[in-house]
C-alpha cells in the first residue's frame, strides 16, 4: 500500500510527521510512503534515522496551507502546497490514502475538488472514533458541513455503520440521532425529520441519544450536522483535559494525595490512555473516492503512525466499495 504524508500539515511537522512515517514503516511490511513538503527539510529530519530508504520518497512541495487561509481559495491557489500534491497523488492512482493534520477546511475543500465525491453521496463528512466508557462510538460528521438537510444525516449514517463495521469489526452497529431529548417528538425541524428517515432506512436504529449520554458509548455511531457534531467533539476532548488537570491538582496538593497518586499511577495511566486521540489516529472523511484521514492538528509522532495504521485498516476493509454497495441497496429498495 502507498500512503501519501502531507509533510508539512499540523502543528508540529514536519518533525513528528517523519518520525511517525519512520516508525510505521518499521511496523506495517507492505507500506510505502510518499511525503510531500519542503524537500531540504523533511531529508534533513529523514537524515536522523536508519530505515529503509526504499519505502519513503519524497515530493517536493514549495506552498503551505496554513489554518489562516480560505479553505477553497488556498486549494485553488497553492497548487504547489504539499496538501495539494499529496491529494493529487491519490486522484491519479499514484497513491492509495492521504494523510495530514493541516487544516481540516482546505482537506476537505481538496478532497472534494480534486478526489471528488462517491456518487451518490451529496456531502462528505468527517467521522472520528472516539473513547467511550463502556466501548469506543463514532459522530458522523463533526465539522464538515455546519448545516445539512435530513437526507445528509441519513447518508452520514450510512457511511458511519459501514465504516465502524468494518474497521471495529461489530457487525449491524447500532445508529443513534443526537439530540435535545429521547422523544421522538423531540428537536428542531432537522432532526424531528431525519428521525422519521432514520426509523424507515434499514439502519440499526435506537432513536436519540441526549448528549450527556454520548460519553458512555453505548451507541455505535452518533449522527448529527457538522455544526452540533464540531461543538460535541470539543466539549468532549476539553472535559477531558480538564478534569485530568483537576485530578492532578489534588492529588499534587497534599503528602496523602501524592501518595495515593502513586498507588493509584498504573489505573491512571490505563484511563489516560484510553482517552488519548492519538491512540485512534485521526477522523476519516466518509463519501469520497479516495482514502483520506485528518490527523490532530497536534499530532505527535504515534498519532500519525496510528493514522496510518487506520488508512491500512480502511483500505483493507474496502470501505468506499461497501459503501456503493449499501448506496445500491437503498436505491433498489
Amino acid at each position: 500500500m502507498i500512503i501519501a504524508v502531507d509533510g508539512m500539515g499540523g502543528d508540529l511537522a514536519p518533525v513528528e510527521v517523519v518520525a511517525g512515517c519512520v516508525e510505521a514503516i518499521q511496523e506495517f511490511s507492505d507500506l510505502f510512503i510518499i511525503i510531500t513538503g519542503k524537500e531540504k527539510l523533511i531529508n534533513n529530519e529523514l537524515s536522523k534515522y536508519t530505515y529503509d530508504k526504499r519505502k519513503i520518497s519524497i515530493i517536493n512541495a514549495e506552498d503551505i496551507i496554513s489554518p489562516n487561509d480560505p479553505p477553497v481559495m488556498a486549494i485553488r491557489r497553492k497548487k504547489d502546497s504539499s496538501l495539494s500534491k499529496a491529494l493529487m497523488l491519490v486522484k491519479n492512482k499514484e497513491a492509495d490514502a492521504v494523510i495530514s493534520g493541516g487544516s481540516t477546511g482546505a482537506f476537505m475543500a481538496g478532497a472534494l475538488f480534486i478526489i471528488g465525491r462517491i456518487k451518490g453521496i451529496d456531502r462528505p463528512a468527517l467521522a472520528p472514533i472516539m473513547p467511550g466508557k463502556n466501548s469506543p462510538f463514532m459522530v458522523v460528521d463533526v465539522g464538515a458541513n455546519a448545516e445539512c438537510k435530513p437526507k445528509n444525516l441519513v447518508q452520514f449514517a450510512l457511511m458511519g455503520k459501514v465504516y465502524f463495521e468494518k474497521i471495529l469489526n461489530i457487525h449491524n452497529p447500532s445508529v443513534g440521532l443526537i439530540n435535545i431529548g429521547t422523544e421522538e417528538e423531540k428537536g428542531n425541524e432537522l432532526t424531528k425529520n431525519t428521525y422519521h428517515l432514520l426509523k424507515e432506512a434499514n439502519l440499526n436504529f435506537v432513536g436519540n441519544v441526549e448528549p450527556r449520554e454520548i460519553p458512555a458509548g453505548n451507541v455505535n455511531v452518533l449522527v448529527c450536522d457538522g455544526f452540533t457534531g464540531n461543538t460535541v467533539l470539543k466539549m468532549y476532548e476539553g472535559t477531558a483535559f480538564n478534569l485530568f488537570d483537576i485530578i492532578k491538582g489534588e492529588i499534587m496538593s497534599s503528602f496523602l494525595g501524592k501518595l495515593g497518586g502513586v498507588l493509584l499511577k498504573p489505573t491512571f495511566k490505563n484511563i489516560k490512555k484510553k482517552f488519548d486521540y492519538k491512540e485512534y489516529g485521526g477522523a476519516a472523511f466518509l463519501g469520497v473516492e479516495g482514502i483520506c484521514v485528518k490527523a490532530h492538528g497536534s499530532s505527535d509522532k504515534k498519532a500519525f503512525r496510528n493514522a496510518i495504521r487506520q488508512c491500512i485498516n480502511f483500505h483493507n476493509g474496502n470501505i468506499i466499495n461497501n459503501i456503493k454497495e449499501e448506496l445500491i441497496k437503498i436505491n433498489d429498495n
